[in-house]
């Protein structure tokens, strides 16, 4: 198709481009209109910009404090998560372990069921088991950080191991031979050949964490709450503030666009990494 007709092509790609910014736009304009607007005029047209919406965000100590705690526990659990895939898909890759390929389905399964299945037992654990005098996971960031982990870290395994898998063993058996140690092997050789593929998995695991609501919403009350759970807050027995929330949404897209753009490089050469053989 491309080949064919190059302007078909290009139509296509614009076409489905502003099919995936309208909703982004829409959301924009609803965040810069009056509560009264949003019921007087057509909600996707851009007339008067109200910025009011977006200063009274900004001026909350209670929303930046949420936004602190949605970027602190996002890139704990992100580093965590990455940290322990490299280590376990490092293991499962180069060592003849019994049984590896089932205990490597096994991780997977465990990202297969839904949140809500865990909400009861994690609760139970983080308001009972784990509550003893001053040590206590509810409603704590290192304990959000580590929840995440039974979610993400699968799915991090599952997305890490083709890329430690694509990097030859003779490399390491070179350093080994030249007197390198396990550590040095993983730091010297292994590791900057799988910064393309730990930077997708970092990305990826700090979006779902960022973007996670279920659990937050379920496991903290006010000190580890996340930016996502403050939409929530706005939706009140008088009504619902609809500038408010889309002024919030817009703004928590702000740090996920920063990280896509920092690392894009890295996410594309992750993508095609292992696709040609020589």
């Amino acid at each position: 198709m491309q080949r064919s007709n190059p302007l078909l092509m290009t139509l296509f790609w614009i076409l489905l481009s502003l099919a995936t910014l309208f909703p982004v736009y829409w959301l924009f304009v609803i965040s810069v209109k009056p509560s009264v607007d949003l019921f007087t005029t057509p909600s996707i047209i851009l007339d008067n910009i109200y910025w009011k919406n977006y200063a009274k965000v900004l001026t909350d100590d209670t929303l930046r404090r949420y936004m602190i705690n949605s970027l602190i526990i996002s890139s704990g659990n992100a580093l965590l998560v990455t940290t322990l895939a490299f280590m376990a898909c490092y293991a499962l890759s180069r060592y003849d372990l019994a049984g590896k390929e089932n205990i490597f389905f096994w991780t997977i399964t465990n990202r297969m069921a839904p949140a809500a299945v865990f909400l009861l037992p994690f609760f139970l654990l983080f308001t009972q088991v784990f509550a003893i005098g001053d040590f206590k996971l509810y409603d704590t960031r290192i304990g959000m950080i580590l929840l995440y982990c039974t979610f993400n870290l699968p799915f991090a395994i599952w997305t890490l191991r083709p890329t430690i898998d694509g990097i030859p063993r003779e490399l390491d058996e070179a350093a080994t031979v030249d007197g390198a140690s396990t550590w040095q092997v993983i730091r010297e050789v292994v590791f900057p050949l799988a910064r393309p593929g730990l930077a997708v998995t970092l990305i990826l695991t700090w979006v779902f964490a960022w973007n996670e609501f279920l659990l937050a919403a379920t496991l903290t009350s006010f000190n580890a709450r996340t930016i996502t759970t403050g939409l929530s807050e706005y939706v009140t027995s008088t009504g619902t503030e609809w500038g408010m929330m889309a002024s919030i949404a817009i703004i928590t897209l702000i740090p996920a666009l920063i990280v896509f753009t920092v690392v894009q490089r890295h996410i594309v050469a992750g993508l095609t990494f292992g696709a040609v053989k020589e």
